[in-house]
């Protein structure tokens, strides 16, 4: 765990891995798996719509995100398409307290830059453990197809992280994005520490 745990740190940032049982418990319902990562997919294409429209005088945000918007968007169909390629069906979208969470911790109020910091450490975080999780799948799933399937994931999430980081550097301070993401994660590691482990959550 103390290697791992380097490596997480080292490539992500982030301060606490996933506990290993939680690849155990998606092996049980892949239907439910499968739902939860679609919807993820297609919430983080609707959050960088709305980005764009929030702060389309920002040309290098527009530019950077638009692309992104149509990755996740075919991340969604594929993993649609894995969903009816097994015979199985995509289930209502669940609240997503992993997310919850994080908005709560954004500022409420103040400047406007940062409000716009924290939109973007947001998704940083989320595509971050995103990948961490799909990591996790790509190396535990006993099903050899899955494991392909979520490596093609893991390195997609990870240049969307970087990405984000990227933007808010471009347009704020870097000691001021710095110091905010080390709250971030942070703010996270406790998080996961105190959220249940559940199998049926990409999240």
């Amino acid at each position: 765990m103390k290697d791992e745990t380097i490596h997480v740190k080292n490539i992500l940032g982030l301060q606490l891995p996933t506990d290993p049982r939680w690849v155990d418990l998606t092996s049980i319902s892949l239907e439910a798996i499968l739902t939860d990562h679609a919807y993820c997919e297609q919430k983080a294409a609707t959050t960088c719509i709305s980005l764009i429209q929030r702060y389309s005088e920002y040309e290098e945000l527009v530019s950077g995100l638009a692309p992104i918007v149509t990755e996740e968007w075919g991340h969604f169909r594929a993993v649609l398409n894995e969903l009816q390629r097994r015979g199985l069906k995509l289930g209502k979208q669940r609240k997503d307290a992993y997310v919850n969470a994080l908005l709560d911790f954004q500022t409420k109020g103040g400047r406007p830059e940062d409000r716009f910091l924290d939109q973007l450490l947001t998704m940083a975080l989320i595509e971050a453990r995103s990948c961490e999780r799909f990591k996790r799948l790509s190396e535990g799933l006993n099903d050899a197809y899955l494991r392909k399937f979520y490596r093609k994931f893991m390195e997609s999430e990870a240049g969307h992280y970087t990405l984000f980081i990227t933007l808010a550097e471009k347009y704020l301070p870097k000691t001021k994005v710095r110091k905010r993401w080390k709250e971030w994660l942070e703010y996270e590691k406790q998080l996961m520490k105190d959220m249940e482990i559940r199998g049926d959550r990409i999240h």
